[in-house]
């Protein structure tokens, strides 16, 4: 297990939970020590300000498990705890999830659960002690349940309707910006879009998930367990792509798209050429002041495995920048780095940024130390000035040292506030362009 400094997740209860409460009308039922809701709420506000929503926060029930039931067991709080949230708190579905201690005493909240039968009032239960991995664990558990013990068999599958995973919730400070441009692109190829976390769904699309025709997963790591697990359950196969960001990358998106579902390939240019007319008509009105005072920037691009190499990208191939460094800060499997090292060899025209994997935050400015120079005097080595870091709220530290500039882009971010704000597709390119450039504005 590497060294982790200053932590980019939570455990798997954690992601459990902010996949939950992101889901309109879902109640979690922690079985936990008592802290452990308290603590993890705070972790999420650590996304944009992310808040508690319907039944987050420090209104989750829990069973707070104390000395008498480490010692006796806990299955009985947990009963009384259940009890008291269906009488007290009105959702349309009930998840429990399980912390550390009640996991290793051996609590088995299926035996809970089972006593519990009332339709309309449904009850799931997902293993989510903190010791099962890390946040993105969590989400996975809880897909994972939720495809096999609520969404419902499908008779035959909808053409033109997909579902979209591999976003986390919370994790991505951005995600419901993200899906709501993808689904409104999608929206225009004449496709019907569950994202289950925008806020015009609620958990019908959910149950009714089995009747699309494809998954689209957004990430090559994330959410790729839960789609396979959808497959066999449902028989519904998936994709997996990148997140889109701008609009090279949105159009190659959409073309792949158009392919799976066999669309009209005529009717899918003419939404892509009315959408690039527009995305193009806002970069020109910035194009003279961003060219004349010469703002191409290197950059060095920190975050989790989902959202470094889609803004490397962009910051390449969008608008001309020089990515001179790449560090995704998730703890991942060997063979999950080398699928991400594979996507790092699809750029074009430019010179691929070096690509590294590190947990600890101490340790990234080390990595750009090495063979390279901020001053434009040394002989010996490249200067790399003017620069740009794109991270979280720990990178302004390390932006600091190097006299660079620094938006914060990915989680923990808590020197900005995000509310419906997206980096994906056309929208989402403008986003990050504008913001980019605001912060080079700023102070001159």
């Amino acid at each position: 297990m590497p060294y982790i400094e200053r932590p980019r997740f939570s455990c798997t209860l954690g992601g459990a939970l902010q996949t939950i409460t992101s889901l309109p009308g879902a109640v979690p039922i922690i079985h936990a020590a008592s802290g452990c809701g308290g603590n993890l709420f705070s972790t999420q506000q650590a996304a944009g300000l992310y808040g508690s929503g319907f039944c987050g926060g420090l209104s989750m029930p829990s069973s707070n498990v104390s000395e008498k039931e480490i010692i006796f067991g806990g299955e009985e709080r947990l009963k009384e705890q259940i009890t008291t949230t269906l009488e007290m708190i009105e959702g349309e579905i009930y998840i429990v999830v399980t912390g550390c201690m009640t996991e290793i005493i051996g609590d088995d909240p299926k035996i809970v659960v089972s006593q519990f039968k009332d339709p309309a009032k449904p009850i799931l239960y997902v293993h989510t002690g903190g010791f099962k991995g890390n946040s993105y664990k969590g989400y996975d558990l809880v897909l994972e349940t939720l495809f096999s013990e609520y969404v419902a068999k499908a008779k035959s599958k909808k053409k033109n309707l997909v579902n979209i995973w591999g976003v986390v919730p919370g994790l991505d400070p951005f995600f419901r910006g993200d899906l709501e441009e993808i689904k409104r692109l999608l929206n225009l190829l004449g496709i019907q879009v569950n994202t289950f976390y925008s806020y015009d769904e609620s958990l019908e699309n959910l149950y009714r998930a089995g009747s699309a025709s494809a998954n689209i997963v957004l990430s090559r790591v994330y959410g790729l367990e839960a789609a396979k697990s959808f497959q066999e359950k449902h028989g519904t196969p998936y994709i997996v792509e990148d997140i889109p960001i701008g609009a090279q990358a949105t159009v190659e998106f959409l073309d792949k798209i158009t392919e799976l579902l066999n669309l009209n390939k005529q009717s899918v240019d003419r939404v892509i050429a009315r959408e690039k007319k527009n995305y193009y008509s806002y970069m020109e009105r910035v194009a003279d002041s961003y060219l004349d005072s010469d703002l191409q920037n290197y950059a060095v691009v920190v975050g989790n495995a989902n959202y470094c190499y889609p803004v490397t990208r962009f910051l390449a191939e969008e608008i001309g920048w020089l990515p001179e460094l790449s560090v995704i800060t998730d703890s991942l499997t060997d063979e999950e780095k080398e699928t991400l090292r594979l996507s790092f060899k699809d750029f074009t025209n430019i010179k691929a940024p070096e690509l590294v994997f590190e947990t600890d935050t101490g340790k990234i400015q080390s990595h750009f130390a090495q063979g390279r120079s901020l001053y434009s005097d040394d002989r010996y080595l490249p200067a790399l000035s003017p620069l740009f870091v794109l991270g979280s709220t720990h990178e302004l530290e390390l932006a600091g040292n190097l006299g660079a500039k620094a938006l914060s882009i990915s989680f923990p971010i808590v020197d900005r506030a995000v509310l419906n704000k997206g980096y994906a597709g056309f929208k989402g390119g403008l986003h990050l362009f504008e913001d980019l450039f605001n912060v080079l504005l700023a102070r001159r």
